[in-house]
């Protein structure tokens, strides 16, 4: 085996055709359909969710991008994208849940960050947001989580609150009363992130 044959692979080839080196990755390489097909196939909470279908990172976008509308009326339409896009990178890295990011350290964040600042060019966003578009783009991602951990990931209302707080204390309403989640078949979850980001893009 040659020198070349083990070095290690470092890089996705993607049903677009593009190859995205995760080491250093090019906006040039990251085209919104891989991300729509990949994020919509990446499972929430690890597949522990009910329903006939895996909860999506796709949907968990879709609906971070929902919230910080309503959190945050009036936020510019591009603000509005980068919550859409907050979990790109997991379209090739997967989504690892918080504990095991946790256990993993800083490796993990630092292709992660270098994901997302490529994702971010991509489309027309800084590479690093503002502070307070990111720490928005987080409380709307809370928000989500509370929402996705009682009705679908099998946490009592006392245990969310206590992990991630209430949506309706951080809105300043019962924004809990106005969702009811269910997953998606794949096909569905990527053709309404493709729509959304077609919206945003615009």
């Amino acid at each position: 085996m040659s020198a070349a044959d083990q070095t290690a692979r470092a890089w996705q080839r993607m049903l677009s055709g593009r190859r995205l080196d995760l080491l250093d990755p090019s906006p040039l390489d990251i085209e919104i359909a891989d991300i729509a097909l990949g994020l919509a196939r990446v499972a929430r909470w690890n597949g522990q969710t009910v329903g006939d279908h895996a909860f999506s990172v796709a949907e968990h976008c879709l609906l971070v991008e929902d919230l910080i509308g309503r959190l945050f009326p009036g936020i510019e339409q591009r603000w509005r994208l980068a919550a859409l896009l907050h979990d790109a990178p997991e379209y090739v890295i997967g989504d690892m849940i918080s504990p095991f990011k946790a256990v993993i350290g800083g490796d993990y964040k630092q292709v992660e960050r270098r994901i997302q600042a490529a994702v971010h060019i991509r489309f027309g966003l800084p590479a690093t947001l503002p502070e307070d578009i990111s720490k928005a783009i987080k409380r709307a991602d809370i928000a989500a989580a509370f929402l996705e951990a009682t009705q679908l990931a099998g946490f009592s209302d006392a245990e969310a609150a206590r992990f991630f707080g209430r949506p309706g204390r951080l809105a300043g309403a019962g924004l809990e009363t106005l969702f009811r989640l269910k997953a998606l078949p794949v096909a569905d979850a990527e053709t309404r992130f493709l729509d959304r980001f077609a919206a945003l893009d615009s």
